[in-house]
């Protein structure tokens, strides 16, 4: 499975942006996919999942109401949609992928064997 994370930029806070990640590769209806953040000196933190199949999906709590994941099957691609920016918001953004449910493991980025590159977004003040 390979993971292509884009859409990253600079905007300022209030803003809206959207960063899209394409799979390829073996990947099925059986996998979930997340997306991450990591700002400098601070560890990857959890942002939002979604399942291939059916409408199951996660949030953190920093993100809900202002973050919505959403996939295109066809197209292999999952989408986070960020709307209400906050300098706090800045940091690089990953995608990643493996088999399974959406449960309280979900969070963890150690349950991810696939990794895209990462894509960077920064809200100014």
């Amino acid at each position: 499975v390979q993971l292509q994370a884009s859409g990253g930029g600079l905007v300022q806070a209030g803003d809206s942006l959207r960063v899209s990640c394409v799979a390829s590769g073996h990947i099925s209806n059986r996998f979930i996919t997340g997306w991450f953040r990591q700002a400098p000196g601070k560890e990857r933190d959890f942002v939002a999942a979604i399942r291939w199949q059916g409408a199951s999906s996660l949030y953190a709590d920093s993100v809900k109401g202002r973050f919505t994941i959403s996939r295109d099957s066809a197209k292999r691609t999952v989408y986070l949609q960020m709307n209400s920016l906050k300098p706090e918001d800045t940091a690089v953004y990953y995608c990643a992928a493996d088999k399974g449910l959406i449960t309280s493991s979900t969070t963890d980025y150690r349950q991810y064997h696939y990794w895209g590159q990462g894509t960077l977004v920064t809200v100014s003040s």
